[in-house]
C-alpha cells in the first residue's frame, strides 16, 4: 500500500475504545469514512487467544480501508499480534503510544510509551519486518506533560525504524482532553519526518479540517469525538456544513441500531450488548449543537451555554441526564411499530432533582 498515496487529503476515523465499535463504524463509512480503526487491541491477550480482544479486529465488508491499532511494550508479542491483525484482513497496522488512561499507563502501555522511544523504536522495527510489505503506522502525543514535550524525538525514532506514517495527537498526556491541540506542534513534526503525518484534535465542524491542515501542513486528519458526537462530519468534510435537524438525527440512532442488531444479534443478549452501547453513545451524540445564528460556530473545547433547541424532538436529544438517555434507547430499540405505549419521558425537573440528590 502507497500510504503517501492513501493518506493523501483523508479524513480518518480514529481508533477509540467503545466508540470504533464495528456497527459505528459501519454508520460512519455510510456517511462518508474512506478509512476506519477499530478499537485499540491488547496484543498480550491476542496471544492468549481471548476472544474478546479477536473481535476487535473483525471488518466490516463495507469497511473500504481499514487498520487494527495494537497496544504493548513487547517488541516480540506486539510482531506477532501484528500478524494475527494482517491475517484478519488489516490494511495496516497502528501503535497505540498515546492513550493516557492510567490503567494503561501504568501498565507501561500507550502514553507510557512515550518516555521510551527505543523501545517504540524497536517496537516499530520489530512490527515492519513481521508484516511487510503491510504499513505501521505509530499515533503519539506530544509528550508525557509539558515539562517533556518529546514528539520530535519520538516521532523520529518511529519513522527511522520503518513507520510509514506518524499520527500526532496535539496534547501531551497529563493534558488529557482538557487542553485545545496544539497544531502547530503537529506542523513540527511535519517538517520534521519524511512520511505522512495525520493531525488529530478538535475537529467537529468541516471548516476546521481545512483550517488546521493549512496550519500544520498534514497530510490527512484524523477525528474522534467529533465523529462520536456528529458522524456526519464524513460527509461535510466533501460536501461542507450540514445542520442534521432532529428527526435526521433520529434517522441515525434508527440506523445505528439495526447496524447493531446485524452485528450484536438480535437475542436478549445481544439487545442487553446493544442497549450498552446505545446508552453510551447518547453520551455523546446530546452533544451536537449547530452553526450559530450569527454564523459562527461551536467550539470543542467550550460548553455551549445559549442553545436553544427548536423543537421538541431536539430538547429531547439535546438532553444530557441518564433518564432521557435510558428512555430514547427504549424507544430505539423497541421501535415505532412495536404494540404497546411508550413510556413516560422523566421531566428534565425530575431528573436534575435525581442527579442532585446522587451527587449529595
Amino acid at each position: 500500500m502507497d500510504m503517501r498515496a492513501t493518506l493523501d487529503g483523508a479524513v480518518i476515523m480514529a481508533p477509540m475504545t467503545r466508540g470504533g465499535n464495528l456497527p459505528y463504524r459501519r454508520l460512519c463509512s455510510e456517511l462518508g469514512a474512506t478509512i476506519t480503526m477499530g478499537e485499540m487491541a491488547l496484543s498480550r491477550k491476542l496471544l492468549r487467544g481471548h476472544r474478546p480482544e479477536f473481535a476487535l479486529l473483525k471488518r466490516a465488508p463495507d469497511e473500504r480501508c481499514f487498520a487494527v491499532q495494537l497496544a504493548g511494550n513487547n517488541a516480540e508479542e506486539m510482531a506477532e499480534a501484528a500478524r494475527l491483525a494482517v491475517s484478519r484482513g488489516a490494511d495496516f497496522v497502528d501503535v497505540n503510544c498515546g492513550c493516557p488512561i492510567e490503567d494503561m499507563t501504568r501498565r507501561g502501555l500507550g502514553a507510557a510509551l512515550l518516555q521510551k522511544p527505543k523501545r517504540i523504536a524497536a517496537i516499530v522495527d520489530a512490527m515492519v519486518k513481521a508484516i511487510a510489505p503491510v504499513p505501521v503506522t505509530v499515533k503519539i502525543r506530544l509528550g508525557w506533560n509539558e515539562d517533556d514535550r518529546n514528539y520530535l524525538v519520538v516521532a523520529k525514532a518511529a519513522v527511522d525504524s520503518g513507520a510509514s506514517a506518524i499520527t500526532v495527537h496535539g496534547r501531551t498526556r497529563a493534558a488529557r482532553y482538557r487542553r485545545a491541540a496544539d497544531w502547530e506542534a503537529v506542523g513540527e513534526v511535519v517538517q520534521a519526518v519524511s512520511v505522512p503525518v495525520i493531525g488529530n484534535g478538535d475537529i467537529l465542524f468541516p471548516h476546521e479540517i481545512a483550517a488546521f491542515k493549512a496550519r500544520s501542513g498534514c497530510t490527512a486528519v484524523m477525528i474522534a469525538r467529533g465523529a462520536l458526537i456528529k458522524p456526519w462530519i464524513f460527509r461535510e468534510a466533501t460536501d461542507g456544513y450540514i445542520d442534521f435537524d432532529a428527526p435526521a438525527r433520529l434517522q441515525l440512532l434508527e440506523r445505528y441500531v439495526t447496524l447493531g442488531r446485524e452485528h450484536f444479534g438480535t437475542d436478549e443478549r445481544g439487545e442487553r450488548r446493544l442497549r450498552g452501547f446505545l446508552v453510551w453513545h447518547c453520551g455523546f451524540w446530546c452533544r451536537y449543537v449547530p452553526r450559530h445564528a450569527d454564523g459562527t460556530y461551536p467550539v470543542m473545547q467550550e460548553r455551549e451555554e445559549h442553545f436553544e433547541p427548536r423543537n421538541e424532538l431536539e430538547v429531547l436529544l439535546s438532553r444530557d441526564d441518564a433518564a432521557a438517555h435510558e428512555w430514547l434507547c427504549d424507544l430505539l430499540l423497541k421501535g415505532a411499530d412495536a404494540a404497546g405505549p411508550a413510556p413516560a419521558l422523566p421531566t428534565a425537573e425530575a431528573a436534575n432533582s435525581r442527579s442532585d440528590m446522587a451527587e449529595g
